[in-house]
C-alpha cells in the first residue's frame, strides 16, 4: 500500500517530529505511514487539515494514489 504521506509532508515544509504534533500522533507513527502502513480516513481527514491551515489543498486522492501509478 503506497500512500504519499512523505511527499505532502515535504510540501508542507514540516520534519516528522512537526508533522506528528500537528496530527497529535508520534514520530514514529509519521514514519510508519511514510513507510507504506495504511492511513487510517480519520487520520487522512487530519492530515488534510493540517495541510488547509498551511494553505495547502490536498485531498484524499492525493493522500491514498500513488506517485509511481
Amino acid at each position: 500500500a503506497m500512500n504519499n504521506v512523505r511527499h505532502i509532508r515535504q510540501t508542507l515544509g514540516l520534519s516528522q517530529d512537526a508533522l506528528a504534533e500537528a496530527l497529535g500522533m508520534t514520530q514514529g507513527s509519521v514514519s510508519q505511514y511514510e513507510l507504506g502502513s495504511d492511513i487510517p480516513p480519520r487520520v487522512a481527514r487530519k492530515l488534510i487539515d493540517v495541510a488547509a491551515g498551511r494553505g495547502v489543498d490536498i485531498s484524499f486522492d492525493d493522500i491514498y494514489t500513488s506517485e509511481a501509478a
